[in-house]
């Protein structure tokens, strides 16, 4: 199992930085996490939001691209259906190219209604959307010449040029729905997971069914993690900015309603509430043994091949976040490299 973590750079009002001083202390910590034996980085995006949620994660992969030079450079995931596919194919190869082959392209349809409103397109073409801009991407990495007429995007005689490094070049699709889930096996992509059900057993039962191999494909699962020296700590830092950052997608999910339970996912009304409930008990917060022990029950339950830690929450003093990754990955990432 790979061990990587999410970076949003988020910047919420309460606590925030100028964003200058916030991007430069972050790709220190990703420099740091590097040197620590990190396997990846993954960047995540919203859109038009109050804490500034990176909206732009090809640039930031270059320029992290730029700083490291081991640990592999993803996306968790690029909203599809608001870029050009073509635009996307050119600037992950760049990224690719930059990165001497170390870069993943994970990409998703999107969810919040504010985000679609704002560009005044229709969300209920964003599943379409997806999968002709992944079926555009795929052949642009993969033939010479590609031709492509489809509903959204039509293209002529185009040849990608450069190449990507890697041949085949990594694409993952991130999905919660069983639909979704079987869909990203049809496409011949690695799946990303997160809230919810482990999607899983739908994943590879739909990658047999299409005569592929599951041993040659990846899942990532995304997890709470946050490792500090006793409980009480862990939790002191990070209850104010969990709070704040799932007030954040409790508000979009309940509203998008993608999923079963999405309308109910986030019922607290103060910090405080959150340790000592089924959600507390629930994520990898505490001291590098019981993490270590919620991470055994989750091998025993999910089937991982890239497991995602959010641990630098919206919001936190980035040396925090460098700190609990450094413990995690003293204290308990050794014990699961083979797992």
């Amino acid at each position: 199992m790979k061990f990587g973590f999410m970076e949003d750079f988020r910047n919420p009002q309460p606590w925030r930085r100028p964003y200058p001083e916030l991007y430069r202390a972050l790709t220190e910590q990703i420099v740091r996490a590097e040197e620590l034996d990190y396997d990846n980085v993954w960047l995540t995006e919203h859109h038009f939001t109050e804490d500034g949620y990176n909206p732009s994660l090809l640039p930031t992969a270059a320029a992290l691209a730029a700083r490291t030079s081991r640990m592999r450079i993803g996306t968790f995931v690029l909203l599809l259906p608001f870029q050009h596919p073509v635009r996307v194919a050119e600037d992950a190869t760049c990224v690719d190219i930059l990165s001497n082959g170390r870069f993943d392209l994970g990409v998703g349809q999107g969810y919040s209604y504010k985000e679609f409103n704002a560009l005044v397109m229709r969300r209920e073409e964003r599943s379409a959307r997806l999968r002709e801009g992944v079926e555009l991407i795929q052949r642009l990495w993969n033939e010479e010449q590609v031709t492509f007429s489809g509903k959204f995007t039509q293209v002529k005689d185009l040849t990608l040029s450069p190449r990507p490094v890697q041949q085949p070049m990594p694409l993952w699709i991130g999905a919660r729905a069983e639909k979704a889930t079987r869909h990203v096996a049809r496409l011949g992509c690695h799946l990303m997971a997160t809230l919810g059900p482990d999607p899983a057993p739908w994943y590879i039962d739909a990658l047999q069914e299409n005569g592929r191999n599951p041993a040659d494909f990846n899942i990532a699962q995304l997890r709470l993690v946050y490792v500090a020296e006793t409980e009480d700590q862990a939790w002191e830092d990070t209850q104010e900015h969990l709070h704040s950052m799932m007030e954040f997608y409790g508000e979009i999910l309940t509203e998008a309603k993608d999923a079963p339970g999405d309308e109910n996912i986030w019922p607290f009304k103060h910090p405080r509430e959150i340790r000592h409930s089924s959600f507390g008990r629930a994520v990898m917060i505490g001291t590098p043994d019981q993490v270590a022990r919620k991470i055994e029950q989750f091998c025993k339950d999910f089937r991982c091949t890239h497991f995602i830690m959010s641990t630098q929450l919206p919001g936190m003093d980035p040396r925090k976040g460098t700190r609990a990754l450094e413990l995690f990955a003293k204290e308990v990432m050794p014990s699961f490299r083979k797992t």
